[in-house]
């Protein structure tokens, strides 16, 4: 194990605005920690009239990338010199490289950890309906997701009818929107629930939805890790209903970016979500790394 970083230590970090409430130091301080890498992962508070600036900056100070997290998703996503797939259909950014030369990277990892998450969480998931939440940042990552995953049909809800209509055009006609005041009906059927808003999370309103209509037999996840059960995951499981909590979606997001930076795909397991949530089973706010509310 590396005890402190060398002056040959590989740099990386996450930028905010704010940043301090971010988890993201401490799953990638565990990870250099558990693999014993010469590296450091920094928080960064970077306001949003400075941000390319400081990028850039930091860009040529040596670090190997970032985490992007609110509200600089989208500024990251214009700066970059080339995109990955997943990052120039949402338009935004998580996770930049700073490649030799002085170009910039820009990757969207929100897809893959909730990919990931979902498969490592549930023996099976099915396909053909799934209704999705929400139509911000995150949800927009999530019905990409489903769309690569197979599901026919994604019935999508929002609080703001435009933001839904929105994300239907730009992710293609697979997406069914439906008025939120429906969203207790549009369960009927589906395989997959996906709540993708901060609806439930503590200190925001509860998510007011009446499983009713959901098949036992489907599958819901909750975006939201703080609590780790959620009301909605609660009342899915009383229904017989299986469920995959929030954290997994953070934990994955940032692989990609470790193996970049640090040069190792790290493991996430039940040491890595102690690691970065413990303190969640006591009721802790969430940060806002990958939640965007609709």
């Amino acid at each position: 194990m590396t005890d402190l970083p060398s002056g040959k230590a590989v740099v990386a970090g996450v930028a905010g605005w704010p940043v301090s409430h971010s988890r993201s130091p401490r799953l990638h301080g565990h990870w250099l920690q558990r693999y014993g890498v010469d590296g450091l992962y920094a928080p960064f508070a970077i306001a949003p009239d400075d941000f390319e600036r400081a990028v850039r900056g930091l860009a040529a100070a040596g670090l190997a990338g970032l985490n992007v997290t609110l509200p600089h998703k989208e500024a990251a996503c214009a700066l970059c010199d080339s995109l990955d797939g997943t990052a120039t259909r949402l338009g935004a950014v998580n996770t930049l490289i700073f490649r030799p030369g002085g170009e910039i990277e820009g990757r969207n990892t929100d897809a893959f950890g909730f990919t990931e998450n979902l498969e490592a969480g549930a023996d099976a998931i099915g396909d053909g309906i799934a209704v999705v939440l929400g139509a911000g940042g995150a949800a927009r990552a999530v019905i990409l997701a489903l769309q690569s995953m197979g599901f026919s049909t994604i019935r999508l809800a929002n609080r703001t009818a435009a933001r839904a209509q929105s994300a239907a055009a730009a992710l293609g006609p697979d997406i069914e929107i439906v008025p939120w005041a429906d969203r207790a009906g549009a369960l009927a059927g589906a395989a997959l629930l996906v709540n993708a808003t901060s609806l439930g999370m503590t200190g925001q309103p509860a998510l007011d939805l009446p499983l009713d209509a959901l098949p036992a037999i489907a599958l819901v996840n909750d975006i939201v890790y703080a609590p780790l059960e959620t009301p909605l995951l609660a009342a899915a499981r009383m229904r017989g209903c299986r469920t995959v909590d929030g954290l997994g979606m953070l934990l994955h997001q940032g692989r990609p970016g470790f193996l970049a930076w640090f040069g190792v795909d790290p493991a996430v397991d039940e040491d890595v979500r102690r690691a970065v949530a413990g303190d969640l089973l006591d009721g802790d706010l969430m940060d806002g790394d990958l939640i965007m509310a609709g």
